[in-house]
């Protein structure tokens, strides 16, 4: 009989050694997943912003080196946080959303005006709310699970919920930057319906913040512009905005295989911001439906890889965190595809590992950090239960997680 080796919950019989048990700290699959995205991100950064360095006075590749050294720190930490107990975070809840709201508050200070928003600091180098999406998952995620009993209760759950959503995101909405307030504010809902909140009150919540949203657009001018845009492109795609008709051409040009890496030429003659917001249509534009299609794919894989994890953790804290933070990551990703293909009014939202951009960029990996030690403790204590003598299993699954797991089920996961 040869050893066992567990890679992420994967067992295997190694052959030729004995008496050693051997574990991968890693969620294989989720690895695989992230490092493509990572890749196919930087490739697709380093084709689309030439124009965009050279515009600002630095030299063609500035923009890719810049995010060659963010991707860099994005897998330090990562790799640092895979490693780091995602209970450890509950004694610095109250420290970091504190961190959170100053520096919202200081962006409103500053209010360094660009494309019409004040979004930033450091001359555009910092976007607090992109660390203002990871933090309040996180925050709501342990908030909601010492709750967790007590949610049905309206003056426990939803009202002081209701509350915390309502503060982080006016912060984040009078920026302006509606679409991230409207995030965080699906971001809350999704998570006190993970946690077991009741379901009058989630449909109470959710018809609230369609007339408040209804009522927001309305009522602000970049919100009622580009719902009008949005409206006007969808009878007729020639009388949508200049952004809208531009991503258009792009992906037309593109057909099924793409015009080649490199090869685009909107991204050169008028396509607004190529390597963020719409690097998406400088993908289709290059790799064709093909590639754009594959793109869709692997965010998928990302969401089926979240929900294998946030299942198998170790408790509800860990499933809220792994849910959370990856659903997070992919509705950015489909907000931005939507809004590139014309289904969705435009929201200026980063597409997760593809649009350059430090904050973003840095918290999506400080988030799949946090997910993978998720999956690492999940391992940590099957293996545990595994190893200990004389161990009761529920066969019937009583304890509302699953019955034995076999080596065939971790196989084909």
């Amino acid at each position: 009989m040869g050893e066992r080796t567990f890679v992420n919950g994967y067992a295997k019989r190694s052959a030729g050694k004995k008496g050693k048990l051997v574990r991968l700290p890693f969620d294989v699959p989720l690895l695989l997943i992230v490092a493509i995205l990572l890749v196919f991100g930087l490739l697709m950064v380093y084709s689309a912003s030439w124009d965009a360095s050279l515009l600002i006075g630095q030299p063609p590749t500035y923009i890719f080196g810049r995010q060659v050294l963010w991707a860099m720190l994005g897998i330090g930490v990562a790799g640092v946080l895979s490693f780091i107990d995602y209970h450890f975070y509950e004694r610095y809840l109250v420290y970091m959303m504190a961190v959170v709201v100053i520096l919202l508050v200081a962006v409103l200070a500053v209010n360094d005006v660009r494309f019409n928003s004040s979004r930033s600091l450091l001359s555009g180098s910092v976007q607090p709310a992109e660390i203002s999406k990871l933090a309040i998952i996180i925050y709501l995620s342990f908030w909601l699970y010492k709750r967790r009993e007590n949610l049905a209760n309206v003056s426990i759950g939803l009202a002081p919920l209701s509350i915390i959503l309502g503060f982080i995101g006016g912060l984040i909405f009078i920026q302006p930057d509606i679409s991230a307030a409207a995030t965080i504010v699906i971001l809350g809902v999704m998570l006190f319906f993970l946690a077991g909140g009741d379901w009058k009150q989630i449909i109470l919540v959710t018809v609230i913040g369609l007339i408040m949203g209804s009522i927001v657009v309305a009522a602000t001018t970049t919100g009622k512009v580009r719902l009008e845009q949005y409206l006007s492109g969808l009878q007729n795609p020639v009388m949508g905005s200049y952004h809208i008709r531009r991503t258009f051409e792009a992906i037309i040009k593109g057909g099924f295989f793409g015009v080649g890496i490199g090869q685009a030429d909107t991204k050169f003659t008028g396509l607004p911001l190529p390597h963020t917001d719409s690097i998406f249509a400088v993908i289709a534009e290059e790799t064709g439906l093909l590639g754009s299609s594959l793109l869709v794919i692997l965010f998928g894989l990302l969401m089926w890889r979240g929900l294998v994890i946030a299942k198998r953790a170790p408790d509800q804290l860990g499933s809220l965190l792994a849910f959370g933070l990856v659903g997070w990551i992919v509705i950015e990703a489909l907000m931005n595809i939507a809004v590139i293909v014309g289904l969705f009014p435009f929201t200026g939202n980063a597409l997760p590992f593809m649009s350059a951009g430090g904050s973003s960029l840095l918290s999506t990996m400080a988030a799949i950090g946090i997910v993978m030690n998720v999956a690492r403790s999940s391992v940590k204590k099957e293996v545990s239960e595994r190893s200990q003598p004389g161990a009761v299993v529920d066969l019937r699954g009583r304890n509302g997680r699953r019955g034995i797991p076999s080596d065939d089920r971790y196989g084909s996961a």
